[in-house]
């Protein structure tokens, strides 16, 4: 189990980990929660309708980490649709980012809350054991699985990943680069997102 999910009887899944890797990823979980913003102020509305149709940005982020984890909705990868297709793509994703950002960006900070209390629960059973095997219902595994895959999304940004290939270049890095660090954060990342990925198939 050390290092990988394995599926647990009636669901879920579980990871042995150590003190290292429990305070790495709550880390990178509470970072991320710090980028992603916080959710409704205090003295915000209780009407949930009106909540439902709170406006949110229309304009894509300026942080680079941001906007991968919040991309335009409507884009031409190509740029070959001219400039008055581009500019109704881009009509089209504002008012879509309008309606949509606030909902995404509360599941994503929702799924790394659960990231951060689940760790938060371990660090305490294992209090002096050096490690403990997290064991996650089938529901706390899903919101794992997408707080993986969006830590991995924020780190590959910084890293400038854009496809396979750079991914390849990563594992050539020099020990005395100082992306090293995030790299190897990076990839075990993957391993672990994979592995959970694999556990929760049917």
């Amino acid at each position: 189990m050390p290092g990988h999910f394995e599926p647990l009887p009636g669901g879920g899944a579980a990871v042995a980990l150590d003190d290292v890797e429990i305070s790495i990823i709550r880390s990178l979980a509470v970072q991320l929660l710090e980028l992603i913003g916080p959710g409704p102020a205090e003295d915000a509305s209780d009407d949930p309708l009106a909540e439902l149709f709170a406006e949110g940005p229309s304009e894509p982020p300026a942080d680079p980490v941001l906007r991968r984890l919040f991309p335009d909705a409507y884009t031409d990868p190509e740029g070959a649709s001219g400039a008055r297709a581009a500019d109704e793509q881009k009509a089209h994703s504002a008012e879509f980012r309008r309606y949509t950002e606030n909902d995404l960006r509360a599941g994503k900070r929702e799924n790394a809350l659960t990231v951060v209390r689940s760790l938060d629960a371990l660090a305490s059973e294992a209090a002096g054991e050096g490690g403990a095997v997290l064991k996650l219902s089938p529901r706390e595994s899903q919101a794992w699985l997408r707080a993986l895959n969006d830590l991995r999304l924020a780190i590959g940004s910084r890293l400038e990943i854009t496809d396979e290939d750079d991914t390849d270049l990563l594992y050539r890095l020099p020990d005395d680069d100082p992306r090293k660090p995030m790299v190897m954060a990076y990839l075990w990342l993957g391993g672990l997102q994979e592995t959970l990925v694999t556990t929760l198939m049917p």
